[in-house]
């Protein structure tokens, strides 16, 4: 968004204060991203020198029957009835697979498509690398100067797409080298555990207690899904919609397609340099690998939302060595509710792969008894699984 002139930032760390506000502005039968992302919002609210006329809280929404299609109004009306109305909510909706993100023409959604992209991919070189660090901490601060570094680039102003793809190819280049001084016993044999679930929760560590760091602690290791699976999903569903409703034929259709060869082209730009370290790694090269392997249990043109990704992307890492999948949701979550309910049927048929739901709802709660079980559970599918996993070269 700096790139397109505007003065933005992400809202301040969530804590103890975060959870008070939240709570306090809402009734509790909300779902847990919501009470943190409104007392996240509150805060800046309160902070001194806050100016409503001039500040926007960008909050995109969705439809279907998930909550997360009621986070933006239920924003609105906080901000109205604290006496904030000239506070505006910027909220991009999944109906049109975010177009309304285009501050500036196609170059903005191109830019937050490499942004995206690049997140994703420092995520996934810092849990591959931080459960085999030598010094503990290292890995960490690797990726917080990467972030700062591709924040530099993606910042300025004026650069042309193709310009700026190169020049965050270049950087990601450097992450690599920086993760690959990061000293570390790259040896076989951790059990890998897949994250799914619904994605603020399963992201971001305060809401689920730093899950893959308790993982990485008792001796596991952690592949996330990425946050570009849920744009590759709005991207099959609005081609989907259009398709059906008004055939191929159209101009609309014809964007849509457009859209996702070119998001498809600067991605596979961006991830071209570091194709070896992500051998066993691979994401889906398309959103329908997921979708297909999700059918039996939960067809996607029945169902919606991230509940189809969740157990699409439970088998697909399965397939890829996993040795058990921990789907993460807030407490009373309808798409984790109806994993839930499919996940003995996956298990089953994977040869009881270990898959365990957890939810969270800001309750301080030990969970690392139950997950030090999880993982007893993953070695010893290990040795069952009919899957051998793959790894990079560097790996003894």
């Amino acid at each position: 968004m700096r790139s397109f002139g505007i003065d933005a930032e992400v809202y301040p760390d969530s804590d103890a204060e975060t959870l008070e506000l939240g709570g306090l502005y809402s009734t509790g039968e909300e779902c847990f991203p919501h009470k943190v992302t409104l007392g996240n919002f509150l805060k800046i609210a309160r902070q001194p020198g806050f100016e409503p006329s001039r500040t926007a809280f960008f909050m995109p929404t969705s439809d279907g029957p998930c909550r997360f299609g009621q986070y933006a109004p239920y924003l609105r009306k906080v901000m109205n009835d604290l006496g904030y109305p000239d506070v505006m909510i910027f909220s991009p909706t999944c109906r049109d697979s975010y177009d309304g993100v285009d501050l500036a023409g196609a170059d903005s959604q191109l830019t937050m498509w490499m942004a995206l992209v690049s997140g994703d991919l420092l995520t996934r070189f810092l849990l591959k690398t931080r459960p085999y660090e030598v010094s503990l901490g290292d890995s960490d601060d690797v990726f917080r100067s990467s972030v700062e570094d591709f924040s530099r680039v993606l910042e300025v102003p004026g650069v042309p797409p193709k310009q700026r793809r190169a020049q965050l190819v270049e950087e990601v280049v450097r992450m690599r080298d920086r993760f690959h001084a990061v000293p570390a016993n790259y040896t076989f044999g951790k059990p890998l555990i897949g994250l799914v679930g619904e994605i603020f929760c399963r992201q971001d560590t305060f809401s689920n207690d730093d899950i893959a760091r308790r993982i990485e602690r008792l001796g596991g290791e952690c592949w996330i899904s990425d946050i570009a699976e849920w744009i590759w999903y709005t991207n099959w569903s609005q081609e989907t919609k259009i398709r059906e409703e008004r055939g191929r034929l159209n101009l609309d259709f014809a964007r849509a397609r457009i859209k996702s060869h070119t998001q498809h082209i600067y991605e596979q730009a961006l991830l071209a340099p570091v194709e070896d370290d992500l051998v066993g790694y691979e994401e889906p090269e398309d959103v329908r690998e997921i979708l297909r392997r999700s059918e039996p249990y939960l067809p996607p043109h029945g169902c919606l939302g991230e509940m189809v990704l969740s157990v699409g992307k439970a088998i697909y890492l399965a397939e890829k060595g996993a040795a058990g999948i921990i789907d993460i949701s807030p407490f009373t979550c309808m798409n984790g509710v109806i994993c839930e309910g499919v996940y003995p049927s996956v298990s089953a048929d994977l040869n009881e792969l270990p898959i365990r739901v957890c939810y969270f709802d800001g309750v301080n709660a030990n969970i690392d008894q139950d997950l030090e079980i999880f993982l007893d559970l993953a070695r010893a599918y290990q040795k069952r699984s009919r899957w051998m996993r793959r790894c990079p070269a560097y790996f003894d």
